[in-house]
């Protein structure tokens, strides 16, 4: 079993609804939710026209390689009615993989630990809430050493 951390956000319709619904459909077999993190809501980035987010992190334990947890994450947001309309556009749902165990994978379709969490705090607060000496495998910096240095973005805590 690996340890791995997701990021969840959704910014279309009922957000905290989406939110579960994906929990729960993650926490199949092959992959057990250990905690959850506060949810946060969070401006957007790059692609600023848009709704907030609201933003959690989950930890879990999972036996599922890389490539068929983000198989995984792909069809639980297809499922729960994500559209790639817009690049960093709105979405009812989106899973990452920041990170999975200590491992580094670098192809085509997947990247952990995940390219650009050091640089949002979207993924930062909530995983500095549930982990903050937890380190990056290739940095070695901890979630609250990432979280102090990363750029500004307005995030508020919303419930633990």
């Amino acid at each position: 079993m690996k340890l791995v951390y997701l990021g969840l956000g959704s910014n279309v319709g009922d957000r905290e609804r989406n939110l579960r619904a994906a929990m729960e459909r993650l926490a199949a077999p092959g992959l057990r939710i250990l905690r959850v993190s506060p949810v946060y809501e969070t401006e957007p980035l790059e692609y600023t026209a848009q709704a907030w987010f609201l933003n959690l992190v989950v930890e879990a334990e999972t036996e599922l390689f890389p490539m068929q947890l983000l198989a995984r994450a792909g069809r639980i947001e297809r499922a729960l009615g994500r559209v790639r309309a817009v690049p960093k556009g709105p979405r009812t749902i989106d899973i990452d993989i920041l990170l999975y165990g200590q491992a580094v994978v670098r192809n085509a379709t997947l990247e952990i630990p995940h390219p650009r969490m050091g640089e949002r705090r979207f993924v930062l607060a909530p995983l500095a809430d549930l982990a903050p000496g937890l380190r990056h495998p290739v940095t070695q910096r901890t979630a609250r050493q990432m979280l102090e240095a990363a750029p500004h973005q307005a995030v508020r805590l919303i419930h633990s």
